[in-house]
């Protein structure tokens, strides 16, 4: 589960996470922490963090890259995740919420490589320049 496959499931979480009053001027208002939730449950961060140390993920990365991956941001929610759940540390929502900002930022600067289309081309049904040789 990354942030190519889970973009749109981030953006809309952690803008519901955040745009209550919870969230005011980038700190959290103690009355109401406890309603707030992690933009994603505890088992995903872990989940993130096993997937990103693994063999597989290590060679495809360092393959498309060209450099190891860097698994250590995973680690961090992951505590700040397990902080929160246990002693609702202002600290620990602060860094979640940082660290989610930054992912969907992040997933939102890479630009389509191509152009989509509105409608198929006018000659779509017209035979291919190979065919009309033969």
């Amino acid at each position: 589960m990354s942030v190519e496959h889970h973009g749109q499931f981030l953006h809309s979480s952690l803008a519901g996470g955040l745009r209550g009053r919870a969230w005011r001027a980038g700190r959290p208002d103690m009355a109401e922490c406890s309603s707030w939730q992690p933009p994603r449950p505890c088992e995903a961060y872990r989940a993130e963090w096993n997937l990103c140390r693994s063999a597989r993920h290590f060679l495809h990365h360092y393959y498309v890259h060209g450099e190891r991956p860097a698994c250590e941001q995973w680690r961090r929610d992951l505590a700040s995740c397990r902080d929160w759940e246990e002693r609702r540390s202002a600290e620990a929502q602060r860094s979640l919420c940082e660290s989610e900002r930054a992912r969907v930022q992040a997933a939102r600067k890479h630009i389509l490589v191509w152009a989509l289309r509105q409608s198929p081309p006018a000659d779509w049904h017209l035979p291919l320049p190979q065919e009309k040789d033969e």
